[in-house]
This record gives structure tokens, sequence and C-alpha cells, in this order.
């Protein structure tokens, strides 16, 4: 073989390989971009809002009470106690519907362990809501 037919056939080979088609692969990229662009609205995002930082004058809170007939206190086992008492999240739901109905103007304290889970305060706070009240106390030890 000579050296010019090794060369042509070698220069052959390279033209080949360069013709490359991209139109399948922009053809993917519209579709997946389509689908995010229908997609982005039909998404429901929970949004926590944030006390504003500095230079903000003293936010007004509601006035703290010392004590409150109705304390609830989550351990790091996740047992319930109400007022030193066990009982369960159905006992606690019925507690406080009755305890309302009595002096609605009391106000929760609830104290969660560090331990414990989100899970168990999340339950409590969604039964005192239940219950009607306005809100709880979150009593937090430091430590």
């Amino acid at each position: 073989m000579s050296i010019r037919k090794t060369l042509s056939m070698i220069h052959s080979e390279e033209e080949v390989k360069t013709d490359i088609n991209l139109t399948p692969l922009i053809d993917v990229v519209f579709v997946v971009l389509i689908l995010f662009i229908l997609v982005a609205p039909l998404l429901d995002i929970d949004r926590v809002d944030l006390a504003p930082a500095g230079g903000v004058k003293k936010m007004e809170m509601a006035p703290f009470q010392e004590t409150s007939p109705v304390q609830i206190h989550v351990y790091d086992d996740n047992s319930i106690w109400l007022n030193g008492n066990p009982l369960t999240i159905e006992e606690l739901a019925t507690y406080l519907r009755d305890a309302y109905a009595v002096n609605p103007g009391t106000r929760p304290q609830v104290y969660h362990d560090r331990k414990a889970y989100f899970g168990t305060y999340q339950a409590v706070k969604n039964v005192v809501e239940a219950a009607g009240y306005p809100s709880l106390d979150v009593i937090l030890k430091p430590g």
C-alpha cells in the first residue's frame, strides 16, 4: 500500500468522525425544558416567615404567663404528660377540648424535651389548635 492511499484512508475516516448530528440531543433538551416550565407552577412550596433581622424595633409579644393550668410535658421517650399525669394524644385532645370550653382565656404551655421527636411536638400542637386555643407557649430549657 502506498503512503498516499494510507493518508487518504485516514483523512476519510476523520471526516466521518467529525459529522455528528445534534438534532436528537437538542430535541430532548427542549422537551425537558418544556416539562419544567409546565410543572414548576404546580409545585406547592411551604414557606416559613422569619422575623426581620437587626435594626428592627422591639417586637410586640403576647404577655408570658408564669404558670398555666394546662402544662404539657413531652419527654425524651416521646411520652406525653399533662399536669403530671401520663396520657395518650387522644386523651389529651379530649381534655383540651373540655378545658377550652371551661376557660378559653388560658394558654397551654408545652415543655418539649430536646431528644424527643419533632413529630410528637407537631401532634401536640395540632391537638391544641384543634381544641380551639389561639396560641400556646413553648418552654425551652437551656442546656
